[in-house]
């Protein structure tokens, strides 16, 4: 279960790779816009203040997500991105932080773009970070117990793979980026991961077991991440983007 709350901890972090991902789009009347995976719908409202004229199609998995996109204005429903396909008037589709959650997006990616619309545009972000300490604690201390939970050894492709997956397109852009957030608060990383990588963990585990889990993360999250003497966190995390035209 997804919690909007949590997820809008660290809005401002979140939000700077899809707007920086949104800028590479270079459409400028589409008619449908189509926001794969919107959450809580704070991001969704900038697409369509961004073309005011286009339709803005959005959906997530979670109905938590959704009928917290629903509240903040949003004509979000549920639906699986597994099996969504784009209408043939999408001329912009956006998936921000989606689809390192599904295994078989490569083959998904591709088929959106044969399924789009000559000069449409399709754009994504992926974290990248998942060989690091933060994502590599959390499998370790699950150990096998938890195996089960987590997603594939390579949950992500590397850029220059994404940059073939696309390579048919008349455009396309594919970069990273490592953002170094400055976090406050006792155990900031992990409640950053909290809201992300830790959900599948959580459902996993009874209460009790969840307190166990956490207590022994903990420690070994600020060992990784030591806090700084004033007060905060440097907390490196990578993003892979990719843009491209059909």
């Amino acid at each position: 279960m997804w919690d909007p709350a949590q997820y809008l901890a660290f809005a401002d972090h979140r939000a700077r790779p899809f707007y920086e991902l949104v800028a590479r789009i270079r459409a400028e009347e589409p008619r449908r816009v189509v926001d794969v995976g919107c959450g809580p719908g704070n991001l969704t409202t900038s697409l369509a203040a961004r073309w005011p004229g286009a339709v803005v199609e959005a959906f997530d998995s979670s109905p938590e997500m959704v009928e917290a996109a629903r509240a903040a204005g949003v004509d979000a429903r549920v639906d699986d991105v597994t099996t969504w396909k784009p209408l043939p008037d999408t001329d912009v589709l956006v998936s921000n932080a989606v689809l390192q959650w599904v295994p078989e997006h490569p083959s998904i990616v591709s088929s959106w773009t044969t399924a789009l619309p000559a000069g449409a545009w399709l754009a994504f972000q992926v974290p990248g970070n998942f060989a690091d300490p933060s994502h590599r604690l959390i499998r370790e201390v699950g150990g096998e117990a938890l195996a089960h939970v987590f997603r594939a050894d390579k949950p992500v492709l590397a850029p220059v793979e994404y940059a073939d997956l696309l390579g048919g397109c008349s455009t396309v852009d594919v970069w990273e980026t490592t953002y170094v957030q400055r976090l406050s608060g006792p155990d900031p990383v992990l409640e950053w991961v909290s809201g992300t990588a830790l959900r599948p963990v959580r459902a996993a585990l009874s209460s009790p077991d969840w307190e166990a889990y956490v207590a022994e993360l903990a420690p070994r999250l600020r060992e990784a991440y030591p806090r700084r003497a004033d007060g905060t966190t440097w907390f490196p995390f990578r993003r892979i983007f990719a843009v491209a035209q059909v």
